[in-house]
C-alpha cells in the first residue's frame, strides 16, 4: 500500500515493504511540487491539475501499487475520546458511538464519514473502555477518494495527518534512550503555508497548535529580495541557485524568526498547561532542514533539537535516489506514517 500526503505545496508518496528479517524497507519515494492555488485549506481547487501531477508523481516513483492510504488536516476531521461500557458486541458498540456521535457533531450524521476504534481500558472507571471516534464531512472525504480513483488508484484508507505524523515519528520515539519513555517530545512540521506543533507523551497528545507561519514566507522573501517570479523563487529555493548574498540578507534573518515562532509556540504550551520544559524538539516538513535550524532552535530554547528522518533504520531499496531521499526525508514524515498503516491493520 502507497502512503500518498497530498498537501498545499506538493504530493509525496512513499512505499514501505519488510524484508526476510521482517526490517522495514523503504521501497519506492518521490516528491512533486505543486503550483499555488490548486490546493488551499485542504480544499482542490484545481482537480484536474493536481491528478495529473499525481500520476507524474507515480511515473516518477516507479511504483505498480495500487492500494492508497490519504490523509485529511485535522481541521477537517472532528475527533472525540468517549467512555462506553465495556463487553459490548461489535454491533452494539457501532449503535452506542452514533448515539453518541450525535452530541459532538454539528452536522446531520448522513453527512458525515464516521469511524471508531477502540482505545483501552478507561483510566476513571475499570469496567468501561475507551473509544476514540473521528468524523468528517462526506463530500471532503469523497473529494479524495475521487482524486485517487481518477488516477487509477484504489483509496484503501483515509486516515487524519497528524495521526500519520505521529505514527510514523513513533519509530523514532522508540529509539530514544529508555525507548521514549515518559520523554515529552514536542513535534514541529514546517509546511509551505502553516506549521502544525504537536506535544507527545508516551503516545498521548498533551497540546497542539497550528501557526500560519511557513516556508511559503521563504520564497515571498526571494521574491521581493531578487524579483524573480514566484514560480522561479520556489525551483530556485529547491535547486539552490540563488545568489552569494543569499545566506546572509534572507535565509539567515528567516531562520531567526522561525527560531522565535517555534520558541513563541512552546511558550503557549508552558502556559496553558502544567508542563514547563520538553525533553526533545523535533522539526519536520520541508523547511526543517534549513541550514543551522536545529543548532539555533536548541540555542534559543536550551531544549535538545533533532531533525526528523521518518526513514531512519530502514533498509533503502534500489530505486530510491538516495542523495534526493537523504536531502528531503523530513519533509516524508507523513507519507511515511501514511505507507506505515499497510503494517498496523
Amino acid at each position: 500500500m502507497l502512503g500518498l500526503d497530498v498537501s498545499t505545496s506538493g504530493i509525496k508518496l512513499v512505499e514501505l515493504g519488510r524484508n526476510k528479517a521482517g526490517n522495514l524497507v523503504l521501497e519506492h519515494c518521490a516528491s512533486v511540487p505543486l503550483e499555488h492555488g490548486w490546493i488551499t485549506d485542504g480544499n482542490i481547487d484545481k482537480f484536474d491539475e493536481v491528478a495529473e501531477a499525481i500520476r507524474r508523481l507515480m511515473k516518477k516513483s516507479g511504483t505498480k501499487t495500487k492500494n492508497v492510504a490519504m490523509a485529511l488536516p485535522l481541521s477537517a476531521v472532528i475527533t472525540k475520546k468517549i467512555i462506553l461500557p465495556g463487553g459490548l458486541s461489535d454491533q452494539e458498540l457501532e449503535l452506542q458511538v452514533e448515539t453518541e456521535a450525535n452530541q459532538y457533531i454539528p452536522f446531520p450524521l448522513d453527512e458525515v464519514s464516521l469511524d471508531f476504534c477502540l482505545v483501552g481500558p478507561s483510566a476513571t472507571s475499570a469496567d468501561d473502555v475507551e473509544v476514540l471516534i473521528a468524523a468528517s464531512r462526506r463530500e471532503k472525504v469523497q473529494d479524495i477518494q475521487g482524486l485517487a480513483e481518477a488516477v487509477g488508484l484504489k483509496p484503501v484508507i483515509v486516515d487524519v495527518e497528524s495521526y500519520a505524523s505521529r505514527l510514523a515519528l513513533a519509530r523514532l520515539i522508540e529509539k530514544l534512550p529508555d525507548q521514549g519513555a515518559d520523554s515529552i517530545v514536542a513535534l514541529f512540521e514546517l509546511g509551505g503555508m502553516t506549521t502544525s506543533m504537536q506535544v507527545i507523551r508516551n503516545d498521548e497528545v498533551l497540546y497542539d497548535r497550528d501557526q500560519a507561519f511557513g516556508g511559503a514566507q521563504l520564497t515571498q522573501l526571494i521574491v521581493r529580495q531578487y524579483g524573480f517570479s514566484l514560480e522561479e523563487a520556489e525551483s530556485k529555493k529547491r535547486s539552490g541557485e540563488l545568489p552569494e548574498d543569499y545566506e546572509a540578507s534572507v535565509l539567515r534573518p528567516f531562520v531567526e524568526s522561525m527560531v522565535r515562532e517555534i520558541a513563541r509556540a512552546l511558550q503557549f504550551f508552558f502556559t496553558s498547561t502544567p508542563h514547563n520544559k520538553v525533553d526533545y524538539v523535533m522539526l519536520a516538513g520541508g523547511s526543517a532542514a534549513l541550514s543551522g535550524l536545529t543548532a539555533a532552535v536548541t540555542k534559543q530554547t536550551t531544549f535538545a533539537c533533532n531533525l526528523v528522518d521518518p526513514f531512519e533504520g530502514m533498509e533503502i531499496g534500489d530505486a530510491v535516489s538516495l542523495k534526493k531521499m537523504t536531502r528531503e526525508a523530513p519533509s516524508y514524515l507523513t507519507a511515511c506514517g501514511l505507507a506505515l498503516r499497510r503494517f498496523k491493520q
